[in-house]
């Protein structure tokens, strides 16, 4: 099966996997991974390590917020038949128009994302959110402008209370 991975905005990788082995834009790597926990793996490259966490998974839209020794990387997968349906202009494009955003839990704002004036698309990363002391990206639901952010880094949030306010 192969796979298009998008990061970084203009970055992409071809991933292909087959009978256990995988190729990294048409090359052959020998990769050793090992589950920790759900969510947290191992991996042995070329002699180097790294730790690999999966910190927000939607399957339906293919992405994916994973951070890699201490450092956050959003990505975005196309199968063949995704690439294939882009080809032909067929491609699911959402125009859903988002929101206002409410906080989903109570929780602590570490990290604001966008600022007042900002396009954003679904999907978009807007802030982080500690809750029980796990880290929570909140993504947009829905595509719109930024019209005010209602809260600043390091606030104490309540549950529903309203963060950014759309247009």
């Amino acid at each position: 099966m192969k796979y298009k991975v998008f990061y970084k905005d203009d970055k992409s990788h071809e991933i292909e996997l087959e009978n256990n082995k995988i190729k990294i834009d048409g090359k052959s790597t020998d990769i050793d991974l090992v589950k920790l926990l759900d969510n947290k793996f191992h991996i042995l490259q070329n002699h180097k390590s790294y730790n690999m966490e999966v910190i927000h998974a939607d399957y339906n839209l293919k992405r994916f917020s994973i951070r890699v020794n201490n450092n956050i990387y959003d990505l975005n997968l196309q199968t063949e038949l995704d690439i294939l349906l882009d080809k032909m202009g067929m491609s699911v494009a959402s125009n859903e128009k988002m929101d206002h955003v409410k906080a989903p839990m109570p929780g602590l704002v570490l990290e604001i994302l966008v600022e007042a004036g900002q396009s954003i698309n679904k999907g978009d990363n807007l802030l982080i959110l500690e809750a029980m002391k796990m880290e929570n990206i909140i993504k947009a639901s829905g595509n719109g402008v930024v019209k005010n952010i209602n809260v600043k880094k390091k606030d104490a949030v309540e549950k529903n209370q309203l963060l950014i306010e759309m247009e």
